[in-house]
């Protein structure tokens, strides 16, 4: 076992769960609409269900609309039973027969707090992910240090450059978090 090795994995991983929350954080409703509101929206078209952007493009024209251009004119009522059967998204779209627009409508001061919970469940979850990768790396260094193929000293080190790489991906967490929250609560 490289001890080296073991910290640049730890590094890996952590930046990919951090990378990984803030593109869960991205899927949130804020006051303004956003395409990737929709990016959990899966569709069935042809007999297999896909992710809404392999089957339209999604753009928002204006801050309280979405527009849906779909590859296809025939998976409109595909698409829009799709987005309104998402209980989550909670969105009517409406369409024309060429493009599908789902208003966005403003959030409620409940909603808003509702959505700041989701914030707050998806950053302990994240957190669970770091700390998991984290005692990982710490376990493969302790049992280098049994075997004998580092020492104290070289033990301590690598500890430590473990819990830098956490302390940086729990900082990053927690601004992602903080961030996403103020923009939910601003209305």
């Amino acid at each position: 076992m490289n001890p080296q090795q073991v910290i640049d994995d730890t590094k890996t991983k952590l930046n990919q769960i951090v990378e990984k929350y803030q593109d869960s954080l991205k899927t949130l409703r804020t006051g303004r609409a956003s395409p990737a509101m929709l990016s959990g929206v899966m569709v069935e078209v042809y007999g297999t269900t896909i992710p809404l952007v392999q089957a339209a493009s999604v753009s928002a024209p204006e801050a309280q609309l979405l527009q849906i251009s779909p590859f296809d004119p025939n998976n409109i009522e595909a698409i829009t039973s799709a987005i309104r059967n998402n209980q989550s998204l909670g969105l009517n779209p409406s369409d024309d027969g060429r493009i599908i627009r789902v208003p966005v409508p403003s959030l409620t001061e409940e909603r808003r707090k509702e959505l700041a919970k989701q914030v707050g469940a998806k950053q302990e979850e994240c957190m669970i992910n770091l700390r998991s990768v984290r005692h990982e790396a710490l376990h493969a260094i302790e049992s280098a240090k049994k075997d004998k193929q580092i020492g104290e000293d070289d033990a301590k080190r690598y500890n430590a450059q473990v819990e830098d790489a956490m302390n940086a991906a729990r900082l990053k967490v927690e601004s992602a978090a903080k961030d996403k929250e103020k923009e939910i609560l601003t209305i």
